[in-house]
């Protein structure tokens, strides 16, 4: 017992010492991985800064071969468009100068009849070359189109990104790529951050619903067993009391061979059965009830005409009975018994003065039994309450009654037992549900 008594609590410092040692090893690696995220999102922001300046260089790059271009086209048509007296060194000029921008002219027919800057490899097919060069191109949407005299036709001036502004373009890329690959990383290393910042409270919450699931299983198993033992007494009791009972049923017999016309014997011999019946009960318990099909009101008749009998002379008893059988599946003695504490409780309710009200009532589906008092009734907070095991307004019950009525309405009948309505000072009515 002593080492029983030490095992929770030490199980519980063992589990508290799990959790701050999880949490002292994962701050360490939180702390040391947050320290690397803000290295990579510093390296990030710088590399975002040189992305977005080389993105500035390649447009204005951009920007500045388009407008050579353009010069390009309007000394071409200069000279397209010059006569004997037109002075073209300067439009010879800017011609000249294009070295770096690689050119492809084509005719209205689209054949190529100038390029310019274009490196031929040995050997290879010029035209597939320059092809390549016109589809790039047109791809890129750098086509300037230049006509010609009036009727003449017009020109296309196909160009292409110079090599330094390739080459800045190739650079802008790879640097874009790198940047969005050091994106998706330091988005990867917050949301491992976060994981590993969580895992010590996950572990905790699994440690804890561990807890939670052995006790309740110590609790069940020691339900269990509690059951066992008070099924166990239960039947000892019923069978202790057998040999009195059938004692007693003999005696009564012989009374009454000897004194026929005495009003008490009757009454000795219904208490008799009364506490046969009693006894057949306890001897039930644990076992499962044996439902038959029955008419309610008679049920309800015996558990009345008993409680009656022995209630105080100022106890009305007031029965509202349908004409016609109520026939439901039930178990009478279990039944007659939750009836039976329900006129107690009332009884005690009232002090031993008032009226009780005993109403049967029916629908297609449904049997229902009312019990109405006019005692000090029960506050709307407790309507649930008082099904509790143990919950009792009395100064000797033991808070079992109702708790065992609710059970045996719920788990042998399939039924329901609640509080229909209650006012303070007035009184209380209490309504079963059985299902027919």
């Amino acid at each position: 017992m002593n080492n029983r008594r030490w095992l929770r609590p030490f199980l519980i410092i063992f589990a508290l010492l799990i959790f701050v040692v999880s949490l002292l090893v994962s701050s360490s690696i939180v702390s040391s991985l947050e320290a690397h995220i803000k290295d990579l999102e510093m390296h990030v922001r710088e590399l975002e800064t040189h992305v977005k300046g080389l993105e500035t260089v390649v447009e204005e790059r951009r920007t500045e071969e388009l407008r050579k271009m353009e010069l390009w086209v309007d000394a071409m048509r200069s000279i397209n468009n010059a006569d004997e007296n037109t002075d073209l060194s300067l439009a010879i000029a800017v011609l000249e100068n294009n070295n770096t921008i690689p050119v492809v002219v084509l005719d209205d027919g689209g054949d190529i009849s100038l390029y310019r800057n274009i490196e031929l490899p040995e050997g290879c097919d010029t035209v597939a070359v320059l092809d390549g060069v016109v589809k790039s191109a047109k791809d890129k949407g750098y086509v300037i189109p230049m006509e010609l005299a009036p009727y003449d036709g017009y020109l296309s001036i196909c160009y292409n990104e110079s090599l330094a502004l390739s080459h800045f373009s190739d650079i802008l890329a790879s640097q874009s790529a790198l940047l969005e690959s050091q994106s998706v990383l330091l988005d990867s290393q917050s949301d491992l951050l976060f994981r590993i910042s969580c895992y010590p409270y996950i572990q905790l919450a699994v440690v804890v619903l561990f807890f939670v699931v052995c006790f309740l299983a110590v609790l069940s198993s020691k339900r269990a067993e509690q059951n066992r033992v008070w099924v166990g007494l239960s039947k000892e009791t019923a069978h202790q009391l057998g040999t009195p009972i059938s004692s007693l049923m003999a005696w009564t017999e012989v009374l009454k061979e000897k004194y026929p016309y005495d009003e008490l014997v009757p009454e000795m011999e219904r208490d008799v059965a009364r506490l046969q019946r009693v006894a057949e009960r306890f001897s039930k318990i644990g076992s499962k009830p044996e439902p038959m099909v029955e008419d309610v009101v008679e049920v309800v008749k015996r558990a009345v005409d008993y409680v009656k009998r022995r209630s105080p002379s100022k106890v009305e008893y007031v029965m509202n009975f349908p004409k016609r059988p109520v026939m439901v599946r039930v178990n009478s003695p279990l039944l007659e018994w939750v009836i039976e504490n329900l006129c107690k409780n009332a009884v005690d309710a009232m002090n031993g003065a008032g009226v009780i009200t005993i109403s049967v009532l029916q629908n297609d589906d449904m049997a229902f039994i009312e019990v109405t008092d006019t005692g000090k009734g029960i506050a709307k907070s407790y309507h649930k309450r008082v099904f509790e095991p143990g919950y009792t307004t009395k100064q000797r019950g033991w808070g079992l009654g109702l708790s065992l009525a609710k059970r045996i309405m719920n788990e042998y009948h399939k039924g329901r037992i609640f509080v229909k309505n209650s006012t303070l000072g007035k009184g209380t009515t209490f309504r079963l549900e059985l299902k027919k």
